[in-house]
């Protein structure tokens, strides 16, 4: 194993403390996300043995059969195939859709022949991978993912009363043409059916609206979800998404586009939930800390709720337009067996449909996981199968011993090692029977 040093990432909607006390950091502005990455960009260092630093992405190209596998190296090349973050929202993020995987390549070969920075503040597309991605919350977790059936979206819009936009985006619902947004639909859209324009015409309504068309919505946001509370239907699916749409409101004063999480699916994760976000699938984090993987991708696409650069044409050739329950990723709580490539004590094992990732979230020592939220029962060391290949391990509470077969060490909170695939068997247990808890990541072979 191999101590790994994360990428920080101050953005304005990150936390003021969560991630800073996590990780030992003092900081004066909010820090957003921290990244355990291999992709060029913001490749992650390895301090390895003689102190010496190393990119990982650098370190994976010298010797790839070691540090990710033959296996790894063959299907996705000499690369780690995923991008693991811990990621802590103050305030909604960015309304956004990640590129598919063939809209990723197209835009990625155009940037480039127009000779635009992969740096620049411009650009879309900084690789050429379509991003999928999960989220493990680590505390309560809101975000809006994906499209509710038209009836709820417009039984929402509905509850925010009369404004000009939420007119027009019920009238596109209510199956009204509207030339300009059919014209920016997809190739693909020829063969939608009618619910599908009728959402993508409404969200195009949304996210092309003028700023001064949303003068006025945080109030009358405001005033609906005062309503729903007022009659206890606040904990209703359109009374949640009245409430983010809310949050974006007052993060975002008179942004229109805080009127499209009124058609996404509100989404509330407990400590343990997790939530599958396939490239296409539009989504928004609106608060709380989290354990994010996805494909090695830093591609995003915005629409709105940012200041940063909004790409509202590439992300609506990208855009799912099905309306669908938000992804639960397979999930299981490994019981403690023993396998040839790893053990770990009792874990949480989600494993979403993806040949490029995986994540497990376990504790070790005499830890009572109803403390973690995570069930009301008690869970002490013990071995379970986990896959051998690239591996990032964060003790993310406490303290947490592992070995393999290059040695042994003990980790402390907000510390992390690098464990090649070449190094073998990955044992994790407590450290003299200190209570500790652990993010994993993986590949899922």
């Amino acid at each position: 194993m191999i101590s790994i040093e994360p990428v920080s990432k101050h953005y304005a909607w990150g936390s003021h403390t969560r991630l800073q006390d996590l990780f030992g950091m003092e900081t004066g502005t909010p820090l957003a996300e921290m990244w355990f990455s291999g992709h060029a960009g913001s490749p992650s260092l390895l301090r390895i043995w003689d102190g010496r630093a190393i990119a990982l992405d650098e370190a994976i190209r010298t010797d790839p059969d070691f540090m990710v596998g033959p296996m790894s190296s063959h299907v996705f090349g000499p690369v780690l195939p995923y991008l693991f973050k811990l990621i802590s929202a103050r305030i909604p993020l960015s309304l956004q859709v990640h590129p598919v995987g063939f809209e990723a390549r197209a835009g990625y070969h155009r940037e480039q022949v127009a000779g635009m920075p992969a740096d620049a503040p411009e650009r879309s597309f900084r690789d050429m991978l379509a991003k999928h991605e999960m989220v493990v919350a680590l505390e309560p977790f809101q975000a809006a993912v994906g499209f509710m059936l038209p009836d709820l979206a417009a039984r929402a819009l509905a509850a925010v009363g009369e404004h000009p936009l939420v007119r027009r985006m019920m009238r596109a619902l209510a199956g009204e043409p509207d030339p300009l947004a059919d014209a920016m639909m997809p190739e693909a859209a020829i063969a939608w059916p009618p619910a599908h324009r009728r959402m993508f015409r409404a969200f195009h309504a949304a996210v092309t609206a003028q700023n001064s068309e949303g003068r006025g919505l945080a109030a009358l946001l405001e005033a609906a979800r005062l309503r729903a509370a007022s009659v206890g239907g606040v904990s209703s699916r359109i009374g949640m998404a009245i409430d983010n749409a809310c949050k974006a409101a007052r993060a975002f004063p008179d942004d229109p586009s805080a009127l499209a999480l009124l058609m996404m699916n509100p989404v509330r994760l407990d400590p343990g939930e997790a939530v599958f976000i396939p490239a296409g699938v539009p989504h928004e984090y609106i608060r709380g800390t989290g354990a994010e993987i996805m494909t090695n991708s830093d591609n995003v696409l915005r629409a709105g709720m940012t200041v940063k650069r909004r790409d509202i044409p590439n992300l609506l050739r990208s855009l799912d337009c099905q309306p669908s329950a938000p992804i639960d990723p397979q999930t299981c709580l490994q019981p403690p067996t023993s396998a040839p490539s790893a053990t770990v004590p009792s874990a949480m094992l989600y494993r979403p449909p993806v040949d490029e990732f995986m994540l497990a979230y376990g504790h070790v020592g005499d830890w009572r996981v109803d403390d973690a939220g995570l069930a009301a029962n008690e869970v002490v060391s013990g071995d379970a199968g986990l896959p051998q290949g690239p591996r990032v391990l964060l003790c993310c509470e406490g303290r947490v011993r592992c070995a393999d077969g290059m040695g042994e060490r003990t980790l402390e909170r907000g510390e992390a090692v690098f464990v090649p695939a070449g190094a073998g068997r990955l044992d994790i247990g407590s450290d003299t029977g200190a209570t500790g808890a652990y993010l994993l990541a993986s590949t899922p072979f």
